[in-house]
């Protein structure tokens, strides 16, 4: 892959440091949904399925925007556009403190959108970027940082909002329950609201000013150049049956991660656990997932190949899943948590193995998996629906082992669908597999 360097460079390490720190920004702003979710069902009184609108919201704008990314990027350049990216997101935390402060739910959702929308742009070129800013030998070292910070952020993410916005939340929600009038109440969770003002004002203003930084600083614009050329003879991604088996995999990996991460707290308060408890479960899924990437990046591919461990990923997967079915309280809580660990691993072996061989669709395919995480809009709002009708462990089982099913037949058998010939043509794409890995280190797999 070649590239194009334009200025001083930034020495590696300062390379990866500001990077990382990007990588950071992914994990703590994505993971700080789940108690968003909390958040808003007191701040506006809303039910389970308005509240599930905070992740559906956040997630669809990868749907929409993915594509028109990369059509930015080609214009701005890698390092322009993440900083475009993280202005985008700064303007979308100003506007959502904002709105939820004055509680207009629909203006805090567009909030969430702008910054899914920054978001979006942003790891469009940031994952890609550092595969290809140093040598691709070393990449899996890249990779590992970034990984690390991405998690590492999604830990903190919880305990940070719990501390500054949720404590004594518990207390408030008992109090507003017994108000002596409508006012009183409302005057209680205006209160509570005004809480989110002042982090968000602060997380947007630190977004900004690491944009300012990444113009000013030196790290080298790259630009992508040319790729494995796909046979003349494909017409178009059609001709990838892999492709679209793995962008469905990745769609519905996405739900199941949103549904351990994000949707942990609701399922816990399903067994009466409170909302101070509540709150912080989705640092034990981030927890989960951070221990299963170290453990993946000392296992694959020494021990097992990335298709091999994606398919004990999902047999893992199924297993807890039904533990947290056939448990109650605390302890299905954390079968759910450990999903985190078996989730771990799997967005860096699905997003290889579908784009593999591509050529050069590689870039088109590439946009549409980014799509795909639109999956963590949907899969929990389902959850959210069916369970005022169902029993609340009964929708997460027979939502997620289907899920984690389809993942395993793509890691066994899904991949290999028409992969390596294309009418009669060889389809290698390593060169391309190796040098778009970097591709695998988004919100959900980093």
């Amino acid at each position: 892959m070649a590239t194009a360097v334009i200025g001083k460079q930034a020495s590696p390490r300062a390379t990866t440091a500001l990077i990382g720190m990007m990588f950071f920004i992914f994990g703590f702003v994505t993971w700080l949904n789940g108690p968003l979710i909390a958040f808003v069902k007191l701040a506006f009184t809303l039910g389970d399925v308005a509240a599930f609108l905070v992740p559906m919201v956040f997630y669809a704008s990868y749907l929409f925007l993915a594509l028109p990314a990369a059509a930015i990027l080609r214009r701005t350049g890698m390092k322009r556009g993440m900083a475009l990216g993280l202005l985008v997101m700064a303007l979308g935390a100003a506007l959502f403190g904002q709105f939820a402060t004055m509680r207009l739910f629909g203006g805090a959702l567009f909030g969430l959108f702008v910054i899914g929308a920054g978001l979006a742009l942003l790891q469009t070129a940031a994952n890609p970027y550092i595969s290809i800013v140093g040598p691709i030998e070393s990449a899996a070292q890249r990779i590992a940082v970034m990984g690390i910070c991405n998690k590492s952020a999604g830990i903190m993410a919880p305990i940070v909002f719990g501390l500054l916005v949720m404590r004594g939340v518990g207390d408030l929600a008992a109090r507003a329950a017994v108000a002596a009038s409508p006012a009183a109440r409302e005057a209680l969770l205006d209160t509570f609201a005004k809480k989110i003002h002042g982090p968000y004002l602060v997380m947007a203003a630190v977004l900004a000013l690491l944009a300012f930084g990444v113009l000013r600083s030196p790290l080298p614009e790259l630009s992508v150049g040319a790729r494995h050329d796909a046979p003349r003879e494909a017409r178009g991604l059609l001709a990838f049956p892999h492709f679209w088996l793995g962008v469905l995999c990745l769609f519905l990996y996405v739900g199941v991660e949103v549904m351990a991460g994000d949707a942990i707290g609701t399922y816990g308060a399903g067994f009466g656990l409170s909302i101070a408890q509540t709150g912080y479960f989705t640092s034990m899924t981030l927890a989960g997932m951070l221990a299963g990437y170290v453990a993946g990046l000392a296992i694959v591919p020494r021990l097992f190949s990335q298709e091999r461990y994606l398919a004990i990923s999902a047999a893992l997967g199924i297993v807890l899943a039904v533990g947290a079915y056939l448990t109650r309280g605390y302890a299905s809580v954390g079968f759910v948590a450990a999903l985190g660990f078996a989730n771990a691993m799997m967005w860096p072996a699905i997003f290889p193995l579908a784009i593999r061989g591509l050529g050069r669709y590689t870039e088109t395919g590439s946009a549409i998996m980014i799509m795909a995480i639109c999956g963590g809009a949907i899969v929990p709002q389902l959850f959210a629906v069916l369970k005022q009708h169902h029993d609340f462990q009964l929708v997460f089982l027979l939502l997620i082992v289907p899920a984690y099913a389809y993942i395993l037949f793509f890691a066994v058998l899904g991949n290999r669908v028409n992969r390596t010939t294309v009418n009669g043509m060889a389809m290698t794409g390593t060169a391309t597999g190796a040098a778009m890995n970097g591709m695998a280190m988004n919100k959900a797999g980093a």
